[in-house]
């Protein structure tokens, strides 16, 4: 599939999707948000973040459930795409998703962390189709910054 052919399948998916993609996230400490290298765009990892600015939170297996988390992991994906659209001017520079690494503020005994990052996967797949395949990593950790549920990096090949 062309590149072309991606930009627009993308374009309308979001729009079939009813997604409008939020304004451009600040970091909330010294880094940047995207960095290209080559063919490759790499985003700092994106929390769940509503498009008012309000960031979901808890311990998902106690005060979350996987379910509520896939759905944060997939506000997350919008996120995402918002950094792409940003750094690109646009989605049209996409190539394919080539790699996330999800992590999941999770309970002792949460063992779903791979259910609650496919919420970004499977966006990331009905946007791109299968260009939005990618390589991946669910993990589980003990806290992430202001008690947020879920945050994930992403890595895109660009053209």
């Amino acid at each position: 599939m062309s590149v072309s052919s991606i930009h627009h399948l993308a374009e309308r998916r979001l729009t079939e999707l009813g997604i409008a993609l939020p304004a451009f996230p600040m970091p909330v400490a010294n880094y940047v948000p995207f960095t290209i290298s080559g063919n490759l765009l790499f985003i700092s990892g994106q929390g769940p973040r509503t498009a008012d600015e309000k960031y979901m939170t808890g311990k998902v297996g106690r005060d979350v459930t996987a379910d509520e988390a896939y759905a944060h992991a997939r506000l997350v994906g919008i996120n995402l795409l918002s950094v792409v659209h940003h750094a690109q001017n646009g989605l049209s520079m996409v190539r394919r998703v080539v790699k996330l690494t999800g992590f999941v503020n999770a309970s002792d005994d949460f063992r779903d962390h791979p259910k609650v990052i496919n919420g970004c996967s499977d966006l990331l797949v009905e946007v791109f189709g299968d260009a939005g395949k990618h390589a991946r990593s669910a993990v589980g950790v003990s806290s992430l910054p202001m008690n947020i549920t879920v945050e994930i990096e992403a890595i895109f090949e660009i053209s």
